[in-house]
């Protein structure tokens, strides 16, 4: 990904639109939620994981057996906090406005 996204920057390097790759990135962020969140594919292991990432179990059990589409699941409060941009960012994850911030 990360090399999609270099490639992508240095491409639109010359864009003056930051607020539209602050949505992008709001989009992509979400979009590595619920493909983390698809990778834990049967309840019981995403009810792991959201308790190995620190989860309150009453919470866990709540969203984990959850029948809710992935994308929907993705913009959730638990998976926020259980998968903060934080988390994201230490997974290496380049985002386009930071790459964007790298070009000029």
């Amino acid at each position: 990904m990360n090399r999609f996204v270099r490639g992508w920057m240095g491409y639109f390097r010359l864009a003056e639109t930051p607020r539209k790759f602050a949505d992008l990135d709001e989009w992509f962020r979400r979009r590595m939620r619920q493909i983390r969140w698809k990778e834990w594919k049967r309840p019981r292991t995403q009810v792991r994981m959201l308790r190995s990432l620190g989860i309150r179990a009453d919470l866990v059990y709540q969203w984990g057996m959850s029948s809710r589409a992935y994308w929907r699941i993705a913009k959730s409060p638990i998976l926020h906090r259980a998968l903060p941009s934080s988390y994201l960012d230490g997974q290496g994850l380049l985002v386009f406005r930071r790459a964007w911030g790298l070009f000029q």
